[in-house]
């Protein structure tokens, strides 16, 4: 076991149980995550609490990718590294990210995104190619995660998040080619729309204990 599983075995119950009373959280279809074999895990983006939520409902290791300049801050940059994120830098070509994340896909490990590329008001925005790319050149699985609530919480409103995984999705049937990652994006960001508006109702209908997201 290397030092990123071992910081993220004690470090995602921790990440729960504080979510769990900072935001009355409530997770639905979190069994839809494979627990072993390569996937790229995409998420919606509203908070900078929306990582650390994401990632304590995973089961597994999830490497992270992180802009450059969160990397950069003296706190959070150590922090998120020993959690085993990796930088990118936004708005230009990084081609050691693009293969530092396929080597992580490649190896049977799951890669975590957030593919809007910058955190939204109140609802999904546009999805960036970079995740479809990642999945279809490595052959691997798209499992999607909305959250909802997080673009309303700040630290001591207990504002409720909920969190909504979809079924893995196969986007290998696009070509490798930027038609076809642009094609597949599009999968990526209708499943997100999706699975938010499901939980935009199990907030209305006040957030029962048990709900099946949309398949």
């Amino acid at each position: 076991m290397n030092r990123t599983q071992l910081v993220q075995l004690f470090g995602r119950p921790f990440f729960d149980g504080l979510t769990r009373v900072a935001a009355r959280f409530r997770v639905y279809g979190r069994d839809r995550i494979p627990l072993n074999g390569p996937v790229v895990l995409c998420f919606n983006h509203f908070s900078w609490a929306d990582p650390w939520v994401m990632g304590s409902q995973v089961p597994r290791t999830l490497y992270y990718v992180a802009k450059q300049e969160a990397h950069a801050t003296p706190f959070i940059g150590p922090l998120i590294r020993a959690f085993g994120t990796i930088s990118v830098r936004r708005g230009e070509s990084d081609r050691e990210a693009v293969r530092l994340m396929r080597e992580i896909v490649h190896r049977g490990d799951a890669l975590g995104m957030f593919p809007e590329g910058t955190r939204q008001k109140h609802e999904p925005g546009p999805v960036m190619p970079g995740a479809a790319m990642i999945a279809v050149q490595e052959g691997a699985p798209v499992v999607c995660g909305a959250i909802h609530g997080s673009q309303f919480w700040k630290p001591g409103n207990f504002h409720p998040i909920s969190v909504a995984f979809g079924e893995p999705m196969d986007v290998t049937a696009h070509p490798k080619n930027s038609k076809g990652y642009r094609a597949a994006a599009l999968d990526i960001q209708y499943e997100l729309r999706r699975l938010w508006e499901f939980l935009v109702l199990t907030h209305e209908q006040g957030r029962p204990r048990v709900a099946i997201p949309p398949r």
